[in-house]
């Protein structure tokens, strides 16, 4: 189930990604402002499927991380807003919820015994082909899960997994010649390349005023958190040898150097070491907790102020995300480590979000306004210019040959080829996930004489993108989709 899920999960419209084990040894990346739900703190309800807050900060991270990937490091916020990563991190979620309903309705469930089974298949968990519990047990640690929290979040991946396993179908000899003959064709091309940079605008206080009228409910301040935090500094030990042994029999498998190899008592020491002062830290530092919480810190404690949003923090990224989700209810952070020392935080007074004065979003009104002018003026030039133009003449190509396009990034022209070949015009333009639009026309056209390229594993995966697009469609007509978050 798991191997097929692998192998066809690149070409699913619903583009489940498996989000549990991804988030492993992921970096985590914030989505900025848009981190207000309703007051539960879902962010969306499917059906009697809710979805949280948390659960898009980690789609949107491991779609940052994805994409960042593919651009070789060089993908940043910027970017992701012009590929709406909000948007697409929350559809995921939303037919990942789809598909939860259709598996609730089914009966459907996900053993103990399966669950398991996954778990002590995947590498970050064991060394040399063998589970290790202390391993996963410091990796969840590392990446700020809880065990309970990984299992949920595996226990539901298996689940869509398991259910779409289900609808799986194969292929028939007519639906193999069919695909054969679709995907056989070339076309050699004549194409051109516009882009946004091309268009020169400027605008006025009152068209920019005019814009803002229309659109302020999308210029919002970011919620903002009051608080107040104490910290406990480093504490420095002297422990005993046989302190320094018991210590090291204990955690042996995890005092390892940079090649994977376990160090010896003498070469894990210093490790040792820190690892005991770190813990007589965080001893101390639960102490002060209750001190915090009873309102009896010691003379010469003070509390520190400071006001927290999504982009604006002192703090590290991931103590950050847990002061987001603080409420009323529970006012106090337990420890959370901070470099060497740890940070007990107390929220004193949530501001929610507010529409911004034109004056305040006039920087984001001018960027979106010239945005949304620059696309309006650059699809009026390629109306204006598709029969008429000159551009670069390519080789015949295929639907898979989106990297041989001169000016176009393999993304790129695997998508404008994906978007041609499902064209019934000659001449046209087509516009780019990117904001690019292409205009083109097609010179000659021919079917390939080796048709290995619609092979029987290609033929399942655009079989299955098609039944994939028929499901979600039937599912949303089924189950009621709620979205609380502006902004997306």
């Amino acid at each position: 189930m798991i191997t097929w899920m692998q192998r066809h999960r690149k070409y699913l419209v619903i583009t489940i990604w498996i989000s549990t084990i991804a988030f492993i040894g992921a970096g985590f990346v914030g989505w900025g402002q848009y981190s207000y739900g309703n007051k539960s703190g879902a962010v969306a309800k499917v059906g009697d499927v809710s979805i949280t807050a948390a659960e898009l900060q980690r789609s949107y991270s491991n779609l940052f991380n994805q994409y960042n990937q593919l651009f070789q490091g060089k993908f940043d916020e910027k970017q992701a807003k012009q590929f709406g990563l909000q948007r697409q991190a929350l559809h995921q979620l939303v037919n990942q919820a789809l598909i939860l309903n259709l598996a609730k309705s089914y009966g459907l469930i996900v053993t103990d015994t399966e669950l398991l089974n996954v778990i002590k298949s995947q590498p970050s968990f064991g060394k040399d082909g063998t589970f290790s519990k202390s391993i996963y047990e410091e990796t969840l640690k590392q990446n700020h899960l809880t065990i309970k929290e990984y299992e949920e979040l595996m226990r539901k991946d298996l689940l869509i997994q398991k259910t779409l396993y289900l609808l799986a179908s194969g292929t028939k000899p007519l639906e193999q010649k069919a695909f054969e003959s679709a995907l056989g064709v070339s076309d050699k091309i004549n194409y051109k390349v516009l882009t946004p940079s091309m268009i020169t605008l400027t605008a006025n206080d009152a068209e920019l005023k005019a814009f803002w009228e229309k659109h302020q409910k999308e210029f919002k301040t970011e919620p903002s958190y009051e608080v107040a935090y104490v910290t406990q500094t480093h504490q420095s030990v002297s422990p005993s040898e046989k302190e320094i042994s018991d210590y090291y029999d204990m955690n042996r498998q995890l005092l390892k150097d940079n090649t994977g190899k376990v160090l010896s008592l003498a070469e894990a020491k210093g490790q040792i070491v820190a690892a005991l002062s770190d813990k007589a830290t965080e001893k101390e530092s639960l102490r002060l907790y209750i001190d915090y919480k009873k309102g009896a810190l010691k003379s010469g404690i003070v509390a520190q102020k400071a006001t927290i949003t999504a982009s604006s923090s002192p703090f590290s990224p991931e103590l950050t995300k847990e002061i987001l989700t603080m409420d009323d209810q529970k006012p106090y952070l337990k420890p959370r480590k901070n470099g060497n020392e740890y940070i007990i935080v107390k929220l004193e007074k949530i501001n929610p979000a507010r529409t911004k004065t034109f004056e305040e979003a006039k920087t984001d009104v001018s960027a979106l306004y010239l945005n949304e002018a620059k696309k309006t003026k650059l699809q009026e030039l390629a109306q204006n210019s598709y029969k008429t133009f000159t551009g670069t003449t390519s080789d015949f190509v295929t639907h898979a040959d989106g990297a041989k396009l001169a000016g176009l990034s393999s993304t790129e022209g695997s998508e404008f080829l994906t978007k041609l070949f499902t064209s019934k015009q000659k001449q046209g333009f087509i516009t780019l996930e990117s904001g690019n639009v292409i205009i083109y026309n097609v010179l000659e056209q021919k079917l390939l004489q080796d048709k290995t390229i619609a092979d029987e594993n290609t033929v399942l995966k655009l079989k299955g993108s098609l039944l994939d697009q028929g499901l979600i469609k039937a599912l949303e007509s089924k189950y009621p989709v709620e979205i609380y978050v502006e902004g997306i």
